[in-house]
């Protein structure tokens, strides 16, 4: 299936800083492109891919799980080393829950984590219900859109596929068990009002973390994607002021804003 227009990836080639940001469950890079686009416009070589089952139609996302999506984003994440003096990882939603995964795997690898309203489990009666439900109930209704801003609005499915709901459950748990693993400086942006992902998600995360440099930034005018809220400039800088204290050089090598 041919990729939507606006959900194709992004790859900018700058500095010798590299950033890998990964997007949400049912979403696509065009939730995080202006984010992506920020960084590329002050130097720093930024990385974007598209999940697997992702930016196409949903049906597609039904063929895939939390191990194709994580080998794309460790993918992406080895190429940066390869060609990088420090890679941060950051990421929205279940992209937050990857960039988590790759901290805990690749440890001093990775420079640090930004994470945007981060998941870490599911939630309501329903969810333990997805072993046997997802045979019964191909789809529910989309999680994609969650924005305050008037006329911003999100490239993801209006479905969500039941197979690939129940192998997020699965990747939280199996992250959530790693989280003491995930050392590296972190910064966590949250929108307090938040209708996808609830705030004991993030709580669980910094109270599981073993990072000692942590930074909590509550986004008070925006909900779940946040990237594309009233707030996204606020992401854009602090993730930006983040980068540069543990990797001083961003701040010299700012320059070229073209990316592709």
């Amino acid at each position: 299936m041919p990729v939507l227009p606006g959900a194709e990836p992004y790859r900018h080639e700058g500095g010798e800083v590299g950033v890998l940001l990964c997007h949400g469950f049912t979403g696509s890079p065009q939730s995080l492109r202006p984010w992506a686009e920020h960084l590329a416009g002050h130097g720093l070589t930024v990385s974007l891919p598209l999940l697997p089952g992702h930016g196409t139609r949903w049906q597609d996302m039904q063929l895939t799980g939390w191990q194709d999506w994580y080998a794309e984003v460790d993918r992406a994440l080895r190429e940066l080393l390869e060609r990088s003096r420090q890679v941060f990882v950051g990421g929205l939603s279940m992209g937050a829950t990857l960039a988590l995964r790759l901290a805990a795997k690749h440890g001093p690898s990775v420079s640090g984590v930004m994470v945007v309203n981060p998941g870490i489990a599911t939630h309501g009666a329903a969810s333990h219900l997805l072993p046997v439900l997802r045979h019964l109930v191909p789809t529910v209704k989309g999680l994609a859109g969650d924005i305050a801003k008037e006329g911003a609005t999100e490239l993801g499915y209006d479905r969500v596929p039941l197979h690939a709901a129940y192998s997020v459950r699965n990747f939280f748990r199996l992250v959530d068990g790693a989280l003491p693993q995930v050392t590296q400086p972190l910064l966590l942006l949250r929108s307090p009002q938040d209708h996808v992902v609830p705030p004991e998600d993030s709580a669980r995360i910094l109270s599981r973390v073993s990072s000692r440099d942590v930074r909590e930034v509550l986004l008070e005018q925006s909900y779940h994607v946040a990237t594309l809220d009233h707030d996204a400039e606020r992401i854009f800088e602090e993730s930006l002021a983040f980068i540069g204290r543990l990797a001083p050089s961003v701040v010299r090598q700012k320059g070229s804003t073209s990316g592709g």
